[in-house]
C-alpha cells in the first residue's frame, strides 16, 4: 500500500509518495554503507596485515631511498601511515573524476559503476599476495569511495522534496555508520581470541596474520552486489535529466515523487535556474565571484569535517586505547562500542536536521568536539587511562554523529546550483579526501612527535577555527527548494 502525505512546499501542496522516496534513497544511501565499512574495517585489520606484510622490513628496503626517508617512509610508522591513508589517493580521483562522468552519463551509471569496483576491490585486497598489490587495491577500492561519499548524498538531495531532504540525505550518513558498526564487529567477532599477549611472530604465522584479515576486506563483496543490483531499479536524477534536455521523464519521476501539481512546479523552478545554460560545465566556471564564495563556502566545511580530527579515532583506534591502557582483546570490543554510539547519535541528527536547522548542528558539533579534544589532552597529559578516555572517545564520537558527520553531506549536496552541482560536489569532495589524506597520513608522526596529548590539542585548536567560519560563512538552508536555495546564494 503506498504511503502519502500531504506537506506544505514553497508554492503548493504535495502528495508525496513516502514509500517510493524512501526507497530509492535507501538502495542510493548502500554507496555510504560500502563507502563506510571499506573506509574503518582497516583499523581491525591493521596488526594483522601488518605483521603478515613485515612493515618493518619494507621501511628497512623504502629507508634506502633519501626521497622516501624525508616522507618518512622509511620508518614503520610512515609506512603504516601510507598503508592506512592510500586509499584516500583513490577517494581524491575518485571524488574529481564524479563531477566530470556524472554531469555527462548522469548519476545512476556512476553509481551502478562504484558498486561493482566496491566487490572487485574488496576481493582484490582479500587475496593480495604482498603489500605492493594490497596497496594497489586499496586505492582502487578509495576510487569507488570517492565515487559513492560524492554521488549517494548528491542524488539523494536531487530527488527529495524540501521539507525531508535533510533527513533523506543524512539517511546516507546512517548507511556509512552502519558500515562502520557492521566493519567493527566483524573486526571483534573475527579477532575477538586472539591471545592478549601475542606478539608480531605469532601473529604472522597464525590463522590472523593468514587469514583474518582477508576476511575482513572480502566480505564487503556481500552488501557491494546488493547495491549493484539494487541500483537498476532506482530512476536517474530528475534535475540532471532536465539539465540534459529530457523534461518529459523529469517530469514523470517527480510526478512519482508527489503527484501531478508537485511535478509541474518542481520542473518549472528548475527549468528556471537552467534557463541558457548548456549542458556541460567548465570548471572555470566555479571561478567566477559569485560562484567562488558558495565553492569556497563548501571546501570549507568539507576540510574541517575531516581536520576536526575524528578519523583518526576510527582509523587508528587500536593505537588510541592501547595509549589508554587497554590491551589488543579488550581494544577491538571499544572499538565496537565506538560504532554503536556513532549509529545511535546519528537517530539524533535524523530527528533534528529539519527541523532544528543545520547551522545550529554545525556550530553544536565544532564548539562540543573543541571542549572534549581539550579533555583527552589534559588526560592523555595526565597519564589517565581506562574507563575515563573510553568515556572521553565515545563522548566526541557522539558529538561528531549527530553534527559535523551527517550535516557537513547535507549542506555540501544543497548549496551549488543546479547547473554546476556535479562539478562543484567534485571539488569539495576531493577537498575532504585530500584533508583526509593528510589527517591519516600525519596522525602517526604528529604522535610520535608531540604524543597523543599534542595531536589531541591540535585538533582541539583546529575545532575552535572551525566553530568561528561556521558562524559567520553558514547561512540556514531548512526547509528550502534547491532552486530557493540557488537563488538566495547566487543572486
Amino acid at each position: 500500500m503506498i504511503t502519502t502525505t500531504q506537506t506544505q512546499t514553497s508554492d503548493l501542496k504535495a502528495e508525496y509518495n513516502l514509500s517510493y522516496i524512501w526507497l530509492i534513497s535507501i538502495v542510493a544511501a548502500l554507496g555510504g554503507l560500502l563507502f563506510g565499512y571499506d573506509w574503518v574495517v582497516i583499523g581491525g585489520a591493521k596488526q594483522f596485515f601488518e605483521s603478515y606484510f613485515d612493515l618493518q622490513s619494507i621501511a628497512n628496503s623504502l629507508g634506502q631511498f633519501p626521497i622516501l626517508r624525508h616522507l618518512t617512509l622509511g620508518s614503520v610508522a610512515g609506512v603504516s601511515g601510507f598503508a592506512n591513508s592510500c586509499a584516500l589517493i583513490g577517494c581524491l580521483i575518485g571524488a574529481l573524476v564524479a563531477g566530470a562522468l556524472s554531469d555527462k552519463f548522469g548519476r545512476k551509471k556512476l553509481l551502478i559503476a562504484s558498486a561493482m569496483l566496491f566487490a572487485v576491490t574488496s576481493i582484490g585486497n582479500a587475496l593480495a599476495p604482498n603489500f605492493n598489490i594490497f596497496v594497489t587495491w586499496r586505492i582502487l577500492g578509495g576510487v569507488a569511495i570517492g565515487l559513492a561519499s560524492n554521488l549517494s548524498p548528491m542524488y539523494i538531495a536531487e530527488i527529495a522534496p524540501a521539507q525531508m531532504r535533510g533527513k533523506l540525505v543524512s539517511i546516507n550518513q546512517l548507511t556509512i555508520v552502519i558500515g562502520v558498526l557492521l566493519a567493527q564487529v566483524v573486526n571483534w567477532w573475527l579477532g575477538r581470541n586472539l591471545p592478549a599477549m601475542a606478539s608480531d611472530e605469532f601473529i604472522r604465522n597464525s590463522w590472523y596474520g593468514q587469514t583474518c584479515w582477508r576476511w575482513m576486506f572480502g566480505l564487503t563483496a556481500i552488501p557491494s552486489l546488493l547495491f549493484f543490483i539494487g541500483m537498476f531499479a532506482v530512476p536517474e536524477s530528475p534535475r540532471w535529466l532536465a539539465k540534459n534536455g529530457n523534461s518529459r521523464k523529469a517530469g514523470a519521476i517527480l510526478r512519482n515523487i508527489g503527484g501531478e501539481a508537485y511535478s509541474s512546479a518542481a520542473l518549472a523552478d528548475i527549468q528556471a535556474t537552467l534557463v541558457n545554460e548548456i549542458e556541460k560545465v567548465n570548471f572555470g566556471e566555479l571561478l567566477q565571484p559569485k560562484l567562488f564564495k558558495i565553492l569556497l563556502l563548501g571546501v570549507g566545511l568539507a576540510v574541517f569535517q575531516q581536520w576536526c580530527g575524528i578519523n583518526v579515532i576510527f582509523n587508528y583506534a587500536q593505537e588510541i586505547f592501547q595509549s589508554a591502557g587497554y590491551d589488543i582483546s579488550f581494544v577491538l570490543k571499544n572499538i565496537a562500542w565506538t560504532g554503536s554510539v556513532n549509529m545511535a547519535f546519528t537517530f539524533v541528527a535524523l530527528g533534528v536536521v529539519d527541523r532544528g536547522g543545520r547551522r545550529p548542528l554545525m556550530i553544536f558539533g565544532a564548539a562540543g568536539l573543541a571542549v572534549i579534544y581539550a579533555a583527552l589532552a589534559m588526560c592523555y597529559h595526565a597519564h589517565v587511562q581506562g574507563f575515563p578516555m573510553l568515556l572521553l572517545v565515545l563522548a566526541a564520537i557522539a558529538c561528531y554523529s549527530m553534527s559535523l558527520a551527517p550535516v557537513t553531506w547535507v549542506v555540501i549536496s544543497e548549496i551549488f546550483p543546479n547547473r554546476i552541482r556535479g562539478a562543484a560536489m567534485a571539488v569539495a569532495v576531493a577537498a575532504l579526501w585530500l584533508a583526509c589524506f593528510l589527517l591519516t597520513f600525519t596522525f602517526p608522526s604528529l604522535k610520535a612527535k608531540f604524543g597523543p596529548d599534542g595531536t589531541f590539542a591540535l585538533y582541539a585548536v583546529i575545532c575552535v577555527i572551525g566553530f568561528i567560519f561556521i558562524c559567520f560563512a553558514l547561512p540556514e538552508t531548512k526547509n528550502k527548494t534547491l532552486e530557493q536555495i540557488e537563488r538566495e546564494l547566487v543572486d
